[in-house]
């Protein structure tokens, strides 16, 4: 097999990949956890915040799938189990049901999280010159930021 030749360094291909390991670890966290709050989301707001968070991570299946196939492309393998996402994931688990409001703020520390990977993710590939990544972190930090924004609005 032919080593990869695609006009990015070695060094700056693998911590690119390893930067893409951890947005794709803290998406994956945040799409099980707001698929999570959509099942068991309650109260006076129920309606609205069960399709809220059904948009939010229907979206983000689409996403785990970009960022791990990214992470493909630069020749690494993409992590793809519980045990690996929950090493390199910045959000953590959160015990029993919140509220409704406190999914609201649950998930908006999640999508912050996300748009601090993305912003590590889109300086190395600009420092590396890989537009590919640097357009797809960019688009994930544009999609979180709106999603953080929407979610505190609610809260208001």
């Amino acid at each position: 097999m032919s080593k990869i030749d695609i006009g990015i360094k070695e060094s700056d291909r693998l911590k690119i990949a390893e930067g893409l390991k951890h947005l794709l670890a803290d998406t994956y966290t945040l799409y099980l956890q707001t698929h999570n709050f959509h099942w068991n989301v309650t109260g006076p707001h129920f309606r609205e915040l069960h399709l809220m968070f059904m948009e939010q991570y229907t979206e983000m299946s689409v996403a785990v799938d970009d960022i791990a196939e990214r992470i493909r492309a630069l020749d690494v393998p993409a992590p793809g189990t519980y045990k690996e996402f929950t090493k390199l994931s910045s959000i953590k688990e959160v015990e029993g049901t919140p509220d409704g409001r406190d999914m609201v703020d649950i998930l908006t520390d999640g999508h912050e999280k996300v748009i601090k990977a993305c912003r590590k993710v889109l300086k190395l590939a600009q420092e590396a010159g890989d537009e590919s990544t640097a357009s797809l972190s960019s688009d994930r930090m544009r999609i979180h930021e709106k999603t953080a924004w929407m979610l505190r609005a609610t809260n208001k």
